[in-house]
């Protein structure tokens, strides 16, 4: 399986936010959406960047309070790791636990953001794969 079978079961729904707004407003948007991170966009399609909420407690531990008036471009990763639609399920797997990401944007051919999957997407995803498994293996030992 791979990323396209996870958003079209999920959405493409991606929670952005300006380079401009600031830190406070990603608090308040990462709690208005429930989510663990924005991609940091001026445009909504292309990837200036990402914040998540590690980012942001990092960096009120390192400079208290006055961080929520901050721009989200002062605390987001700049480098931003992707992955197309194409990819596998083992694929994510392997890059997000091997380099500790939680989130990975997807991107079409032309670098266009096009959704986001979570670490819990893909667990989520596996495990009901081999859930369908286990019933079908079930299914065939029982004579069904």
């Amino acid at each position: 399986m791979n990323v396209h079978a996870i958003l079209s079961v999920k959405g493409s729904d991606v929670a952005t936010i300006a380079p401009d707004a600031s830190i406070g407003a990603a608090v308040a948007e990462l709690g208005e959406r429930k989510v663990g991170a924005l991609v940091v966009s001026a445009n909504t399609t292309t990837i200036d960047g990402i914040i998540s909420e590690r980012d942001i407690v990092r960096r009120l531990a390192d400079d208290g309070p006055a961080t929520l008036d901050e721009p989200v471009s002062a605390a987001m990763s700049a480098s931003v790791v992707t992955c197309q639609e194409n990819d596998t399920v083992n694929d994510l797997m392997v890059l997000m636990t091997g380099q500790r990401f939680r989130h990975l944007p997807v991107v079409d051919d032309a670098g266009t953001l096009a959704g986001i999957i979570s670490i819990g997407d893909v667990v989520k995803f596996r495990l009901d794969e081999l859930q369908a498994e286990n019933d079908d293996l079930y299914g065939y030992i029982q004579g069904r």
